[in-house]
């Protein structure tokens, strides 16, 4: 997977982008990562590059992705077995973060630009997180789509170190076809996210 993020961003430093700092930049690398349609789960955790990255936890404010067995898997309707999250609350056992998988791609692209606002520098480099918490998301207007993307994870049934996905990839993780829903379709699971959001 870090090496499917090294070559789409030496694409588009060849193209002209800078990497997640303008919105044409943004556009380029969510559009290019759209096109890559065949992501193989061996690529994800072993691939050249990832070791640097993985963690035995999670930092608030950071993208990770990880691979997850839902404890309650035999009565969730579904669940994603590679969540690509960003971490807001640490709790007893787990914690909380924003899936961004729940979303279909142009929902998933409004948040994340809402979620752009809230970060703490516009380096995009490894000092960048998200300044977020539930009750600012709950309040804001701009983030009508973060609801059903919130997520509770236990540390116990996770089932790999946690990847940790470089600010200036997010656009490019955003739209990578890498969400891996046991118990329904993506296209259902998007679906019913639409449907929780007022």
């Amino acid at each position: 997977m870090a090496q499917l993020f090294d070559e789409i961003l030496t694409k588009g430093i060849r193209s002209g982008q800078v990497p997640a700092q303008t919105d044409k930049a943004r556009n380029w690398y969510r559009n290019t990562a759209k096109t890559y349609t065949g992501v193989k789960e061996n690529e994800f955790f072993g691939s050249k590059g990832s070791k640097d990255r993985m963690s035995a936890r999670p930092m608030i404010g950071g993208m990770y992705m990880y691979e997850y067995l839902a404890k309650t898997r035999a009565t969730l309707p579904y669940y994603d077995r590679l969540p690509l999250i960003f971490p807001f609350k640490m709790v007893k056992g787990g914690f909380y973060g924003l899936n961004m998988h729940y979303l279909p791609l142009p929902l998933r692209a409004k948040l994340m630009d809402a979620l752009y606002d809230t970060a703490n520098n516009n380096a995009y480099d490894e000092t960048t997180k998200l300044r977020i918490n539930y009750q600012i998301l709950n309040k804001a207007s701009k983030f009508p789509a973060f609801k059903p993307c919130v997520k509770r994870y236990l540390t116990s049934q996770v089932q790999s170190k946690f990847m940790y996905v470089y600010p200036s990839e997010w656009d490019i993780a955003l739209f990578l076809p890498t969400e891996r829903f046991v118990g329904a379709s993506k296209s259902t699971v998007w679906a019913q996210s639409k449907q929780k959001i007022k």
